[in-house]
């Protein structure tokens, strides 16, 4: 079995948004290419946390991180691991908590921002950034479609099965301005039209293709607790695989052991919960 499958993380964009503002994802939905979903994160609905369950598939209670403080080498297993260990090549484009948790800490820029290690690491090829000096009036997020380009650089160059690419500008600019603004809006117009060509790329290239985000985020621009607009975000599936009614609530937890399961590589008996796709 040879599949192979993309996660693109679109961090901080919740339910709403996605369903009012992602033209292209939406019209791919209504010609019945896509299949959407809402997906409800873990709690604290904080961005470390979410990173951590969604690889592991066990909640922060689990694995620990439960603050964008509390960063560390993750000791459960999660999807690079166990993707890497059946054989699979895998990529990750994302911001630099995510080498900490999969693959080594703490993160040394110079040592860690790219690297190629197919046989060493988890993360077979990484392309990190850690966007240092973050704070309201400097986003210091990278253009999402130079992320884009990367992790199909790291596909077309390196053959991966598993790519994940994580974009933190949604989550940024809604801290910044909250998600009731005309800032907002063109911001995720302009998104979708960035990634659209890319995943018609991605799917002709034979990779299944799943776009969500690792939170949500409420109007006034904040996540980490409860309630629908902190926590639930949208899940977009293109592939064959069969899954639940359209109006099933899908839970984080389920991302891991489904990537797994799609990938046909065994999943571990620490991911409790059912995969969502068969």
């Amino acid at each position: 079995m040879d599949r192979k499958l993309l996660l693109i993380i679109i961090d901080g964009v919740p339910y709403d948004n996605w369903r009012r503002y992602f033209g292209n994802l939406e019209g791919w939905v209504a010609s019945g290419e896509a299949r959407v979903w809402r997906i409800r994160s873990v709690l604290p609905s904080t961005s470390a946390s979410c990173y951590a369950s969604i690889h592991t598939g066990v909640s922060p209670q689990v694995h620990g991180v439960t603050s964008n403080e509390t960063i560390f080498r993750v000791v459960e297993p999660d999807i690079f691991s166990e993707a890497t260990k059946a054989g699979r090549r895998t990529g990750a484009v994302a911001h630099s908590f995510w080498s900490e948790f999969f693959n080594r800490a703490p993160f040394d820029p110079v040592r860690d921002i790219e690297y190629d290690e197919p046989q060493a690491s988890p993360i077979s090829h990484g392309r990190f950034h850690t966007m240092t000096g973050y704070g309201h009036d400097n986003q210091m997020t990278p253009c999402d479609a130079d992320l884009f380009a990367t992790l199909t650089m790291l596909y077309e160059r390196h053959g991966i099965h598993y790519g994940m690419l994580h974009s933190c500008t949604l989550d940024s600019m809604g801290h910044r301005f909250g998600h009731d603004c005309t800032e907002m809006d063109k911001a995720c117009f302009r998104l979708d039209g960035q990634l659209a060509p890319y995943v018609a790329r991605w799917r002709s290239a034979g990779y299944e293709v799943v776009v969500t985000a690792d939170h949500g985020q409420s109007v006034r621009g904040h996540h980490g607790g409860a309630g629908a607009d902190q926590q639930d975000a949208a899940l977009y599936y293109f592939g064959p695989a069969e899954g639940p009614a359209s109006d099933e609530i899908l839970d984080q937890l389920q991302l891991a052991p489904t990537i797994l399961a799609r990938l046909g590589v065994p999943v571990p008996a620490s991911m409790g919960e059912e995969p969502f796709l068969r």
